[in-house]
């Protein structure tokens, strides 16, 4: 991403605080995996929203009108033997040479710098409770600020919620995010490509899944989140993550796996089957998730709402449910009473950004959010029919779901995964020059 980018972020967030506010956003912990062994560091997607910083053991601070600078970085040092073991570190002088910072300190002097620019401060913009640590030094440095009262210390006296001003920015994508939007997308199709070629009855869900794994790091991108590989029953399972069992002739498998790219995520599903072609029953019901998110795509438009896309597809689902002999009765009353949630338990998309369940409000008071160009959701309903008496035999233990990354524009829906077949005889066909 261009340093331009997190440049024009800062000076939009600064705007917003005005000469009397001031952000503080700590960097993500370190996690433990196990002992003494660490999981791959991931940056709070806030932090590199607007920083671009990767590093552990930060804390970025946005002062406007500042006049020694607005945008401070508290950092680590340079340490040569830290770097050997660890790699290398951007240093205070680095944030400010290579990441756009206009001040920057070592982190071990945060104590003596930090209550300072609060104190000139009446608004203090901080996310509580994302990190527990660094909330208690917050609360220290307020109790020390109110502590010299008496001496003419002055003390913030607003405490306003960072994430709500700074999640709204997120939501509106710009030209750079949603290229690299279409790239992890790109990525994805591609790996999604491979599976398909690659399947074969008496896989395991695991082998596949390596298939993702390859095809993502040939690219430099990482999961987005735990792939789901799930055959047959387990398609059925909606957070499924063992990808463990064995892939049967006859059987459909149901993949949820997506990639991130410069921090931002794809989110893609798809359903097949094992020995490339579907049954008469296995294709009815995959016909049905097909309309249904064909008709929830047509909805994501400016000016229709969040919840539009989610009611299309319900009601095309219900009608294909009662087709096929699963509910029964009026199509209004089944709808109003909820009866398809037994098999489509869940909403039909979520926003989709730097994470993969992206920030955003769903809703503006108690009305649902209007979509607006530039926001990306996903569209992803469902079907899903694990062995029940309310089943009939043949339809049991059938999963699908087929999901697409979409953004809203004013020209209508743009399908950033549409490089990725979905329709049941391209699937057939791709799967069968494998």
């Amino acid at each position: 991403m261009n340093p331009a980018e997190f440049a024009k972020r800062r000076k939009q967030l600064m705007q917003m605080l005005g000469s009397e506010g001031v952000a503080i956003l700590p960097s993500a912990p370190v996690r433990k995996r196990s002992r003494d062994v660490e999981y791959r560091y991931r940056q709070d997607s806030d932090f590199y929203y607007l920083t671009g910083f990767a590093e552990p053991e930060s804390v970025a601070v946005f002062a406007p009108s500042r006049s020694s600078g607005e945008f401070m970085l508290f950092c680590r040092e340079r340490d040569r033997d830290r770097e050997i073991w660890d790699g290398h570190r951007a240093g205070p002088d680095g944030a400010v040479a290579s990441y756009g910072a206009d001040d920057a300190f070592p982190i071990e002097d945060i104590d003596d710098i930090l209550p300072g620019i609060m104190e000139s401060r009446s608004r203090v913009y901080y996310t509580m409770g994302a990190y527990a640590d660094f909330d208690a030094r917050i609360t220290d440095w307020v109790r020390s600020l109110r502590k010299r009262g008496l001496a003419g210390v002055h003390t913030p006296h607003e405490f306003v919620a960072l994430d709500h001003v700074l999640h709204d920015m997120r939501l509106y994508k710009s030209r750079a995010e949603i290229s690299a939007m279409r790239r992890a997308a790109r990525i994805a199709a591609a790996a999604h490509t491979r599976a398909m070629k690659t399947v074969r009855p008496g896989m395991r869900e695991y082998e596949l899944e390596a298939e993702f794994v390859h095809e993502f790091r040939l690219a430099n991108a990482v999961p987005s989140y735990s792939p789901i590989i799930g055959g047959g029953a387990n398609g059925c399972i909606l957070h499924y993550v063992d990808n463990a069992a064995e892939l049967t002739d006859g059987d459909l498998v149901l993949i949820d796996a997506g990639c991130e790219v410069d921090y931002y995520a794809s989110d893609i599903t798809r359903t097949f089957p094992v020995s490339g072609r579907f049954s008469p029953e296995q294709r009815a019901v995959y016909e049905i998730v097909l309309e249904a998110q064909h008709a929830a795509i047509d909805k994501v438009r400016p000016g229709n709402h969040w919840n539009d896309p989610h009611d299309a597809a319900v009601r095309t689902i219900t009608q294909g449910l009662k087709k096929l002999g699963i509910l029964s009765g009026a199509l209004p009353k089944l709808i109003k009473d909820g009866a398809y949630r037994e098999f489509f338990m869940h909403r039909t998309g979520h926003w989709l950004g730097i994470d993969v369940h992206d920030v955003g409000d769903y809703k503006v008071g108690e009305e649902w959010r209007l979509l607006e160009a530039g926001m990306v959701m996903t569209v992803e309903p469902g079907i899903y029919l694990a062995a029940s008496r309310k089943v009939p035999a043949k339809f049991r233990n059938i999963g699908v779901r087929i999901e697409d990354d979409v953004l809203v524009t004013k020209a209508g829906p743009d399908v950033l995964s549409k490089g990725l077949v979905k329709e049941p005889d391209e699937i057939e066909k791709l799967m069968a020059a494998a």
